[in-house]
């Protein structure tokens, strides 16, 4: 693949992977609205059978506090292909690889720990999607 192919993945795919949950979860803060990010939760840890719940507090909580993370990650992605990656590709696509292989292993072993391995096996897809072409570096310049 091209460095412009890849660019145009960090911009438009990763980034939209990682950011793309931020509205859900913000959602997810106020009861009235928090139907999408229950669907969510409950569909991560397969079968969706509506045990998954908004009604604590807490859980509000931490929705905010996560649909930030994700929308400051994705945006970063964003920020980092618009004004890095001309200037040095490989060290881009060596640090977005290696950031999302930390959260893989780290959010797939915590799913597992907490038993809800199914959410283990989705990660597997978003990696594979985030991540797309940027297993190996592009071969060409940006020309």
């Amino acid at each position: 693949m091209s460095q412009k192919f890849h660019k145009r993945w960090l911009l438009f795919v990763t980034s939209f992977v990682i950011w793309s949950v931020a509205p859900v979860l913000f959602l997810g803060t106020m009861a009235e609205y928090s139907e999408p990010a229950r669907w969510v939760l409950d569909f991560l840890n397969y079968p969706v059978d509506g045990s998954a719940t908004f009604d604590s507090p807490d859980t509000r909580f931490i929705s905010a506090i996560l649909g930030g993370i994700v929308l400051g990650w994705g945006v970063f992605i964003i920020c980092i292909a618009l004004w890095v990656y001309d200037s040095n590709p490989e060290g881009v696509r060596k640090s977005i690889l290696v950031a999302l292989l930390c959260w893989f292993f780290l959010d797939s072993l915590g799913s597992i720990t907490s038993g809800h391995a199914p959410n283990a096996v989705i990660n597997v897809f978003l990696l594979l999607t985030a991540v797309g072409p940027m297993w190996v570096p592009a071969r060409d310049t940006m020309k």
